[in-house]
């Protein structure tokens, strides 16, 4: 998955606002589409509950590869609650994630936006496919890598936008480090799509209703 590992400082407080600005703006748009609902489903809070604990533990599980890489099942997570509970859901995980010292708290906004977007195509592509590709692991697969690489374009073009002060490379220098760093986070989300499709595949088997857009 996408994740901008940078402590605070690293980009301009410019910056910093931008991000946090853009990530408060979707997450209030979220926050209200779900108060506009005449009743909330309690099976969406239990869901978004199970999604929360879930990613922020195995976010935690770092993978010692070009400085380490992680899976965070923000693909699951839109395909289960969607782009509207997934924006709080991603939130609340990065904002747990920095508490503990897991990249800077500057990096909260920056981090919510990539996590958005990788929540929102992986649900929008799970949704798309569902006429063409019946199978539930298959499509849940493609969604997680649709979602994915759309995460790790948005990480690096926030970088790229932002800058990072104090690094005296180039923006080619800097593009390139990015794509291979990219490169190696869409081969974990090989194993992440594989590991997204067994469990829809499950929960299609034991409890479909759980599945946005399906039926038992």
């Amino acid at each position: 998955m996408a994740h901008i590992h940078l402590e605070d400082g690293s980009f301009s407080l410019f910056w910093v606002i931008v991000w946090w600005t853009a990530a408060i703006i979707l997450v209030g748009i979220s926050l209200y589409l779900l108060r506009s609902e005449k009743k909330t489903d309690s099976r969406k809070i239990t869901i978004a509950a199970f999604c929360t604990a879930a990613a922020f533990a195995i976010f935690q599980v770092s993978i010692p590869v070009f400085g380490g890489v992680h899976i965070t099942l923000t693909p699951l997570i839109g395909i289960l609650a969607g782009p509207v509970i997934g924006s709080l859901v991603v939130l609340i995980i990065n904002i747990l994630s920095a508490a503990i010292g897991h990249g800077g708290w500057g990096m909260i906004g920056a981090n919510t936006l990539v996590n958005i977007v990788e929540v929102a195509v992986a649900y929008a592509t799970w949704r798309l496919l569902k006429p063409f590709i019946p199978d539930l692991f298959s499509r849940a697969g493609i969604a997680t890598v649709a979602g994915l690489l759309s995460g790790n374009i948005a990480m690096i073009l926030i970088i790229v936008i932002s800058g990072v002060q104090g690094v005296n490379q180039g923006t080619a220098q800097i593009l390139t480090g990015l794509s291979l760093l990219a490169a190696v986070n869409m081969g974990v989300a090989v194993i992440e799509a594989f590991v997204t499709g067994l469990i829809v595949t499950y929960i299609g088997k034991v409890r479909p209703d759980l599945l946005l857009g399906e039926r038992p």
